[in-house]
């Protein structure tokens, strides 16, 4: 989905340089996943059971 690439490139693009190593793998784990289950997270505020993830998915949701 366009609007789940815009969202994640800019967060990259805004805070790539100094996230920490484990919000890298947290970003890099929401890479991972199908378009389906990340519009649920980042579109439809669905919140995820693992704190650091969360944390990233509300960053990626900020801007």
């Amino acid at each position: 989905m366009k609007e789940l690439d815009v969202l994640l490139e800019r967060w990259l693009t805004r805070h790539g340089a100094d996230a920490t190593a484990p919000e890298i793998a947290a970003f890099e784990t929401l890479l991972d996943l199908q378009d389906p289950h990340l519009a649920r997270y980042l579109l439809a505020g669905e919140p995820h059971s693992e704190s650091t993830i969360q944390t990233v998915l509300q960053r990626i949701r900020e801007g």
